[in-house]
């Protein structure tokens, strides 16, 4: 409820991403919520571990992504995540072959977003699920569909991968009251066990209030 400082496994995550087998250099982004619920974000052109800043505030909910750009291209600040309309943000990591699905967006990770989005009737994670479904329906080959959409209250996570389960299983690890996802694993202290997140799943975090 007090918020979590997001900066010591910002850290992990910068080195986990530098070490990467994919390069993860065009750029980065972050979000964090607010106390009045409300989104803060930064984005930077530069590599994430070429970008030192270590003063995001505690918060309850922080979701960072370095881009690996699809074959080098569309490099620029705006392309990179995390995506938001205002009141839900997105990010996303994957690759998709042979997409027959309509939508706005600057890149794929976008058009996804959106697509999901149109489901939504009020209750997100049935959104997600039925806008991951015709996704897959639609596409060719889904090589991965890993992403985190979340909002103020929940975030709603899709683990889904066809191949290479080395790089695209999430993992996910618990340190008290606080849960930890990512691509792979980082360091977080002796007390945290990584676990893998199961294949062709989702599930919703709720992010705890404010304290009153």
């Amino acid at each position: 409820p007090n918020g979590i400082d997001p900066n010591p496994a910002l850290e992990a995550f910068r080195r986990l991403s530098r070490n990467s087998r994919e390069f993860q250099g065009h750029g980065w982004g972050c979000c964090w919520r607010t106390g009045d619920g409300q989104w803060s974000f930064h984005h930077s052109i530069q590599p994430v571990w070429a970008d030192g800043r270590d003063d995001f505030p505690s918060t309850p909910l922080f979701l960072a992504h370095a881009r690996s750009a699809f074959r080098d291209e569309g490099i620029k600040v705006d392309n990179n995540m995390p995506f938001t309309d205002g009141r839900n943000v997105f990010i996303f990591n994957g690759e998709l072959r042979g997409v027959k699905v309509k939508a706005t967006g600057r890149i794929g990770a976008e058009k996804i977003f959106n697509t999901i989005k149109r489901f939504d009737k009020g209750d997100m994670a049935d959104a997600v699920r039925r806008g991951v479904d015709i996704i897959v329906k639609r596409t060719r080959y889904v090589r991965a569909m890993n992403f985190i959409l979340a909002t103020p209250d929940d975030a709603h996570v899709c683990s889904l991968f066809n191949e290479d389960p080395d790089y695209f299983q999430l993992q996910t690890a618990r340190i008290g009251n606080t849960k930890v996802i990512c691509s792979d694993r980082f360091e977080l202290g002796s007390d945290a066990a990584w676990l893998p997140v199961a294949n062709n799943s989702f599930q919703t975090i709720a992010v705890c209030p404010p304290p009153s």
